[in-house]
């Protein structure tokens, strides 16, 4: 189904069941969204990016699936189920008679100014909330599930595959956008880190620290309603998934860091130990930090090389990736 066409067909009022007045259209460079004021309708573009293939509908259909499944763990008042897109004659609706030409993860839209992200630009994100935060994760954790295959992504020869696919994605970026003395920094520490503390790994393995976790755990994802909703974890990609609690902890941690609102970390980490006992979290806290502000850096760096984005959104880009990569370094001396 072409894209341009989805996108016209689907900002029709018409072929929602709720007849809402208007609908407004979000996009990402994976997904379409359809915000109808009451409901959000979100379908997968049809791309592989390597790490993410959606290029078949049975994908599609697939991916949409895992998305709303793996996200009812955390954030169950949000997730409504999967919805298809039918083609009766060339009238498309949703659910409706004829084939599926599609499929769209169905969810309930949420006040976007209760997102963290926008509460703590507006200083509202307390102490308290934190806590809240901690505690739920402290659950999460305790019952996602683990296995030995699951527990394999953590080993830290598994572990620097991944840092070694950063610092070889980031080479291009030396000079333009961290400093070469950085970016040498960073590497060496990090490979110094994984190769003098594999018992500490291997502790967090024997423990069952290593879960499937959510993946993309940042302010923008947390949801300040009745229930603390936490969604769009990572359905596409297991190994983004499949870690160490302290690597998924220490993404938040890191976004809090980025906010410029590192004085509520103690209430995130302090909290995430007393109630889960988790003392050796600490051991490689700073190391998942830098490992997750590096991957942000990277990500902001693409879109440098990204021929659709405008110009003046390329300078923000840099700007965000610099900030990343200043954190980075900056954990990175603490390891």
């Amino acid at each position: 189904m072409d894209i341009s066409f989805l996108k016209r067909a689907l900002l029709s009022p018409a072929i929602y069941p709720d007849h809402p007045n208007e609908i407004r259209l979000g996009e990402t460079h994976i997904s379409l969204l359809f915000f109808t004021g009451k409901y959000v309708y979100k379908l997968k573009k049809p791309m592989n990016f390597g790490f993410l293939d959606f290029t078949t509908l049975e994908k599609r259909k697939y991916f949409c699936g895992q998305e709303v499944k793996l996200n009812l763990r955390l954030s169950p008042e949000i997730y409504l189920g999967v919805v298809e897109v039918t083609d009766d004659r060339g009238q498309l609706s949703l659910n409706g008679k004829g084939k599926a030409v599609e499929y769209a993860v169905w969810m309930r839209q949420i006040p976007e100014d209760l997102l963290m992200d926008k509460l703590i630009h507006k200083g509202e994100v307390t102490p308290e909330m934190i806590q809240r935060v901690s505690e739920k994760l402290v659950q999460f954790y305790s019952i996602a599930e683990t296995n030995e295959v699951i527990k394999g992504f953590a080993k830290p020869e598994r572990v620097k595959q991944d840092t070694d696919e950063n610092f070889e994605q980031t080479e291009k970026y030396i000079d333009r956008v961290i400093p070469k003395e950085v970016y040498e920094w960073i590497k060496e520490r990090t490979n110094r880190f994984l190769k003098s503390q594999e018992k500490l790994f291997e502790r967090r393995i024997a423990e069952d620290r290593i879960r499937d976790c959510h993946g993309d755990l940042r302010l923008e994802h947390i949801f300040w309603g009745e229930e603390i909703s936490i969604f769009d974890c990572i359905e596409f990609n297991e190994r983004f998934r499949y870690t160490d609690v302290a690597a998924d902890i220490a993404f938040l941690a890191m976004d809090i860091d980025y906010q410029g609102r590192g004085d509520l970390n103690p209430y995130l980490i302090n909290t995430y130990i007393n109630q889960s006992g988790d003392h050796d979290l600490l051991g490689v806290l700073d190391f998942y930090k830098c490992y997750r502000a590096y991957v942000r850096g990277k990500v902001e760096s693409f879109r440098l090389d990204d021929p659709n984005i405008p110009e003046e959104e390329k300078r923000e880009a840099l700007k965000r990736a610099q900030k990343y990569f200043d954190l980075a370094h900056g954990y990175s001396q603490k390891f």
